[in-house]
């Protein structure tokens, strides 16, 4: 079984078939569970927000989320920009970012990846250590994470909390540093940083976000009559 930064870390380190897919799964994460559970190694300023923020996400039926996406890195001269959206409810989600889409219905997950022309399907069964689900997002950073508040800061005239998030086991990936951007009045993510190894820098910047939305049951269908010359590949 794996534990929650290994679990992260499978997003971060994606094999290059979901190439840009994977930044965007890193932020749904992010954004999905947006705190950390009670852990010894807690900052006592940094959990207490993120304890409440995590009562606030998980009491939602559903949402909507929209956000814009800068994925930089100096070394190689990498320099990305893209925009995504992702629907949750329940036990079932959808999302696209760029070209790409990845839907959940409960019980299987397809990522759809245009640049591929292919259909990776996986098993969405939580009591799978490789499978992705909202009720394991919302619960990745249990363990295997350490808290610590930094300062308040303001963004677009609001004032937001800074806190840091360190694996406590770095070795076991590839990122070192998170950073969370949550808004002091109606704690809101705002935006997520995510530093890695390579010398990475995934900023993602929330513009738009509807808590208990009404979310149609057919975004969670996956049709591939709209997917002509696509190959599916099941795990």
């Amino acid at each position: 079984m794996l534990d929650d930064t290994e679990y992260l870390a499978q997003f971060v380190i994606f094999a290059p078939k979901f190439k840009t897919m994977k930044y965007f799964l890193i932020f749904f994460l992010l954004f999905s569970v947006q705190a950390i559970a009670q852990n010894k190694e807690a900052d006592s300023k940094a959990q207490g927000i993120l304890d409440k923020l995590s009562t606030k996400m998980k009491a939602l039926k559903s949402f909507q989320i929209e956000f814009s996406a800068s994925i930089k890195n100096a070394t190689t001269g990498s320099n990305q920009s893209e925009i995504g959206k992702g629907w949750v409810k329940g036990e079932k989600f959808c999302a696209s970012y760029g070209d790409n889409t990845i839907i959940c219905n409960g019980i299987k997950t397809w990522t759809i990846v245009k640049e591929d022309k292919a259909i990776y399907q996986s098993d969405a069964n939580g009591g799978d250590s490789d499978g992705i689900n909202p009720k394991k997002l919302m619960t990745i950073w249990e363990t295997g994470f350490k808290n610590k508040y930094d300062k308040e800061d303001l963004i677009d005239g609001d004032k937001v909390h800074v806190i840091f998030l360190y694996p406590k086991d770095p070795k076991k990936v590839d990122y070192h540093t998170v950073i969370l951007y949550i808004t002091k009045v109606g704690l809101d993510l705002k935006k997520a940083i995510m530093k890695t190894k390579d010398g990475t820098v995934m900023t993602y910047t929330l513009t738009n976000f509807v808590e208990n939305a009404s979310v149609d049951d057919g975004k969670f269908v996956i049709d591939l009559k709209k997917y002509p010359g696509y190959k599916v590949v099941k795990d």
